[in-house]
């Protein structure tokens, strides 16, 4: 049986500002580190990162590997705020 869906207008994106490509996709951009934390396992640290993305909401950041994001996005690391 099928249930009426109400939907929440709130959560509706333009999509004008996204930029959406022919086949549907967007790509998403890291906009701030919002946190980092070292994980210790037995043999090394993991360093990590709370990114927060270009159309998301602080809620839906992600802990992404520090190094990673170093590689593919130095400019976050210039500014030097969120070092420890």
């Amino acid at each position: 049986m099928l249930k009426k869906c109400i939907g929440d207008p709130s959560l509706i994106l333009p999509t004008a500002s996204i930029k959406i490509k022919d086949n549907l996709s967007y790509e998403e951009v890291p906009i701030q580190i919002l946190d980092r934390q070292v994980c210790r396992l037995r043999t090394k640290d993991v360093a990590s990162v709370k990114v927060l993305w270009r159309n998301q909401f602080v809620e839906k950041a992600t802990w992404e590997a520090e190094e990673d994001m170093k590689k593919k996005y130095p400019h976050l690391f210039e500014s030097g705020g969120n070092a420890d």
